[in-house]
């Protein structure tokens, strides 16, 4: 999967192309739509917006670091350097709360609060049947977590985008990128697609 990060000075979501998460590996009882878009903002960092069409998502927890991956969950998993095994988890639920660490795998991670003092802020809403989150990753919040990345036109990158609720009425596993594993499991950076700024 490929997805191209458009660069601009200002977002406008209407010009920004949609990454659709329909890729259900693990059961198709429960498939609600979603997607996300990505845009590199000139001076500020990296702009996300994701969406999942749900009358009533699920939503417990309320603060950082609590498990939001069991309410209805909204999540991008991202290597935004191409010269190393990180990637950080960034996993929100519909009231804005987020989860989020710098990792190689599951088990070997850094909640990035040790690791920024620029943490991001998520913006949530809910309107039309519809739930959204929007977060900025600031050129300094990716330097302190990932080190310098030449972001420049052409610069590859991975990651992938998923929807999920593991405790919700129908737990749901979605990814834009396929991950063709035999159990649910987001944290498979071999199944990334790819980034390109352009």
């Amino acid at each position: 999967m490929q997805y191209i990060v458009h660069r601009v000075n200002e977002v406008n979501w209407s010009d920004i192309p949609c990454a659709e998460i329909e890729s259900y590996t693990w059961g198709s009882e429960y498939t609600p739509r979603a997607y996300a878009q990505l845009a590199m903002v000139n001076g500020k960092g990296f702009a996300l917006k994701m969406t999942a069409f749900e009358q009533d998502p699920l939503v417990r927890y309320h603060n950082y670091g609590d498990p939001v991956y069991t309410d209805s969950c909204l999540e991008f998993f991202v290597s935004f350097s191409n010269r190393s095994p990180l990637y950080m988890n960034f996993e929100m639920n519909s009231a804005g709360a987020y989860l989020s660490a710098v990792r190689t795998e599951r088990k070997n991670k850094t909640s990035i609060d040790r690791l920024t003092d620029t943490m991001p802020k998520v913006t949530a809403g809910k309107a039309d049947g519809a739930w959204t989150v929007e977060a900025l990753f600031s050129f300094k919040t990716v330097r302190d977590l990932f080190g310098d990345c030449p972001f420049g036109n052409g610069y590859i990158f991975r990651g992938n985008f998923y929807k999920c609720g593991d405790e919700t009425a129908v737990p749901h596993f979605g990814s834009w990128s396929p991950v063709l594993c035999e159990k649910p499991d987001f944290h498979r950076p071999e199944y990334f697609g790819t980034f390109i700024i352009e």
